[in-house]
């Protein structure tokens, strides 16, 4: 029996795939179908790029390829990269004025790995430019909206992935974390995001931002279908990323059913002080409540430096920063100034012109923190601190198997509404620590705060332990429906 058109968006990763394999649709149907629906909803400004012939033609090939018998167990599914991934069929911006039109001669690692199971690309998604921001609102080309309340954050600065996830545009989508952007704004639009190990997935074409926090990792609507992704986008890659570890792919859904019974809970009394909205505990206090009826034990741990991973965050992320965009200068690639009298002159109005503001004031923070004079004070004492944070959490892990917690203080925020930039850097404050350390952590959706807007809960796992983390999630998924509910009209 043919499944109806009109139910495609409406499937998971894993049903979709279930689906293409039994032949019950094909793959250039699926596809013609999630490109009407990118076109039909372009006002939410999720997407940057469509290339429908590319997009078709990959469908296809995947089409022959099950037919054939030949395809893997995410060939035909569709999926949307962030603009952040170089891929050479589509416009790759990185959400900044100063890629406007670039084209990549090659795929990103974690691009290809995806293909190379035959899941076709639908288009780029919109992000904060450079993936500086926790709103989207940093983007040159506009803001993505909240599609369960328009007139607010997707969250940043994967904001596209998670308002294309959660709108049904895309049944999976690819997202980057520096110090929080795949995990707030799944929490923000509902849906499963994990950040994994840093080194877990290769960064080779990814647009760097800050090079030693910098991670890939998936957004899709449930543990499963991020299980399902992760286990294709992970894989050492030594001779093009030097930061890539040398552990070899796994299958994240092999232990997805694992019993709960005795798993041990770390509760962070620092997450949950003062700045936590009470609606935002109250969802997570729920879900740690029906924890405990899987068979998980709660135990208070602390992690005394997590106020610290703010101003260590802003010194580090910057720093690298200020190095890694040091490359566009208008000379091989990107934007130029059309004038100029000499070089000086078209590297400052060329960086003037392509850069967005929040680029241009973490810049100029990297810059000084480097600076002779500087460099012992700020950078070197933020690192040592970096290091106390990692100690912190291993310190924790002693205790329990797991750490849980908010992803954010707040559910979204509305579009503007925090226009001081140190408001939205205090808005990362539960996911910062995390990255910093350079653990695996995700979001999953737990219930509804304000305005009846979505709330996540933060898990946390010590160094390779993502199949833990996609177990302790996919059993709490299995026991609730919070993942399967989605915003009106989508």
């Amino acid at each position: 029996m043919t499944i109806q058109s009109s139910e495609l968006h409406d499937l998971s990763v894993a049903q979709l795939a279930a689906q293409l394999r039994e032949r019950k649709v094909s793959a250039l149907e699926t596809a013609q179908h999630f490109l009407a629906r990118a076109r039909a909803n372009a006002a939410l400004g999720t997407f940057l790029d469509l290339n429908e012939e590319a997009t078709l033609a990959q469908a296809q090939a995947a089409d022959l390829a099950l037919a054939g018998g030949t395809g893997s167990a995410l060939c035909g599914v569709p999926v949307a990269h962030k603009d952040i991934f170089v891929t050479k069929d589509f416009i790759t911006t990185a959400g900044s004025k100063m890629l406007a039109g670039y084209r990549s001669p090659f795929d990103a690692t974690v691009v290809s790995n995806l293909a190379a199971q035959g899941m076709v690309t639908l288009g780029k998604l919109n992000c904060d430019e450079f993936a500086m921001g926790s709103a989207n609102e940093n983007s040159a080309y506009g803001n993505v909206q909240n599609p369960w309340d328009t007139t607010r954050t997707p969250g940043g600065s994967s904001g596209g992935s998670a308002a294309a996830v959660a709108a049904r545009l895309t049944p999976a989508a690819t997202g980057t974390d520096t110090g929080g952007s795949i995990r707030q704004p799944a929490s923000f639009c509902g849906i499963t995001g994990i950040k994994p190990t840093y080194g877990r997935a290769s960064r080779y074409g990814m647009v760097a931002y800050a090079s030693s926090l910098d991670q890939a990792g998936p957004m899709a609507r449930s543990a499963q279908d991020c299980a399902l992704l992760l286990s294709s986008m992970c894989g050492p890659d030594p001779d093009r990323d030097s930061t890539s570890l040398e552990v070899p792919a796994e299958d994240f859904t092999r232990s997805l059913t694992v019993s709960l019974s005795g798993l041990r809970i770390g509760v962070p009394a620092e997450f949950f002080g003062e700045g936590l909205a009470p609606d935002v505990r109250a969802a997570v206090d729920a879900a740690l409540k029906e924890y405990e009826k899987l068979g998980a034990t709660l135990v208070p741990i602390s992690l005394p430096r997590t106020e610290l991973s703010i101003p260590v965050y802003y010194i580090i992320a910057p720093a690298e920063a200020s190095s890694n965009l040091s490359r566009f200068d208008g000379v091989k690639f990107g934007h130029r100034a059309e004038q100029y009298v000499d070089l000086i002159d078209m590297y400052k109005k060329t960086r003037a012109q392509g850069f967005g503001d929040e680029v241009k004031r973490r810049i100029m923070i990297g810059a000084y923190v480097l600076s002779h004079g500087y460099y012992d004070a700020y950078y070197l004492q933020a690192q040592k601190i970096r290091r106390m944070i990692a100690d912190d959490f291993q310190q924790a892990f002693k205790q329990c198997d797991v750490i849980a917690g908010p992803v954010a203080p707040t559910v979204a925020w509305k579009l503007g509404e925090k226009d001081d930039p140190l408001a939205s850097y205090l808005a990362d404050i539960f996911t910062l620590p995390g990255s910093l350390a350079g653990l695996p952590g995700m979001s999953i959706p737990v219930g509804f705060g304000t305005g009846q807007m979505p709330v996540g809960m933060q898990l946390i796992g010590n160094y390779l332990q993502e199949a833990k983390l996609l177990n302790v999630a996919h059993r709490f998924q299995q026991a609730t429906d919070w993942h399967a509910v989605k915003p009106q009209g989508n």
